[in-house]
């Protein structure tokens, strides 16, 4: 199936880009927050996953290196605020990218000594070594195949002492789509402070899935599945109340109620008397046949960021406003 792009006209690109943007705000793409594609075990880890979810078929499969981490998921996460920031100034990106690893480390929250180095060529070796075979779509649209996190790496120079300044990477096909389409959220700064990989994970789809509504729920047994989490069930429950009990995510306060729920409220809402629209259950069907072809959970994301620009608007008909959005999104740039 073809690659192209699908939200515009995109940028002319360059053979290369260089990671130069100093405090780009952090960004992640939505199809690796809404699924667990990565894992969270701090162990080599050589299992074969497989999840389905909906229309969703996944399976992950590691290289002798064991799978990507959560935890290594920071370099992609570092390249695609890089490659979003440099397309909000109107310049021109490109699937390869050329980046200083101490800027990465820094951006990222990780020590900068000899050992932290080792690390990242680690985390460089998982990315590249785990292969993905999914149909899941970026940018609206649907790929079958198998591919890499990051299709290869390369160590550009290095100091005399052997450690690593500059590296060259570049994304895959699936993961620049999903940059150039902006199918992307923004994390908090503080994300990059979670250490725990379930921390960062519940916290990924807390921001994919809550978002600026006013709460957000979901049975522990779905939330232990989206997780990608290996723990019994027992033992995922006892992680989830220790989380609850420090509450320290970024942006949510977190609850687990008597009947296994799992509560998700925003700690800042927009104001009190300029709610976040909220749209009805069975919108995304709507949304399909209005917009054939298109990821409705990315034409969400792209809506409230264009509500948001626009200063907050009351809105009487939320789903009506929605919907007339995602027709003209289509009628500007139908899918075929």
């Amino acid at each position: 199936m073809s690659a192209s792009m699908t939200a515009g006209t995109p940028p002319a690109q360059a053979d290369f880009f260089v990671c130069d943007i100093l405090d780009a705000i952090p960004k992640d793409d939505m199809a690796s927050m809404e699924h667990p594609i990565f894992s969270l075990s701090t162990r080599p880890d050589r299992r074969v996953l497989r999840y389905t979810h909906k229309d969703a078929d996944i399976e992950i499969t590691p290289s002798v290196k064991g799978l990507a981490t959560i935890h290594d998921k920071d370099i992609l996460i570092y390249c695609i605020s890089q490659l979003v920031a440099a397309l909000n100034e109107g310049r021109k990106v490109s699937q390869e990218v050329t980046l200083k690893s101490y800027d990465l480390l820094v951006a990222t929250g990780r020590e900068t000594s000899g050992n932290g180095y080792k690390r990242l060529v680690q985390a460089f070796e998982r990315l590249a070594g785990t292969r993905i075979t999914t149909n899941i779509s970026t940018g609206g649209v649907e790929t079958t195949r198998g591919f890499g996190l990051i299709d290869a790496w390369e160590i550009v120079r290095k100091t005399r002492s052997g450690r690593m300044i500059s590296v060259k990477v570049k994304l895959s096909d699936w993961l620049f789509r999903a940059v150039m389409s902006r199918t992307v959220l923004t994390l908090s700064r503080d994300y990059f402070a979670l250490r725990k990989p379930l921390e960062r994970r519940v916290y990924e789809i807390a921001r994919k899935h809550c978002g600026q509504q006013r709460a957000w729920k979901i049975s522990l047994e779905n939330l232990l599945n989206k997780s990608g989490s290996a723990s019994p069930r027992r033992v995922f429950r006892k992680m989830i109340r220790d989380m609850v009990a420090e509450n320290h995510l970024p942006d949510y306060e977190i609850r687990l109620d008597e009947n296994d729920i799992f509560h998700v409220t925003p700690r800042r809402l927009l104001s009190d008397d300029i709610p976040a629209p909220a749209l009805p259950d069975g919108i995304y069907d709507e949304v399909r046949a209005v917009a054939p072809g298109y990821d409705p959970y990315f034409l969400e994301a792209e809506w409230r960021a264009f509500w948001m620009e626009s200063g907050c608007p009351k809105l009487r008909a939320p789903a009506r406003a929605f919907l007339a959005f995602c027709r003209k999104r289509h009628e500007k740039e139908p899918l075929r």
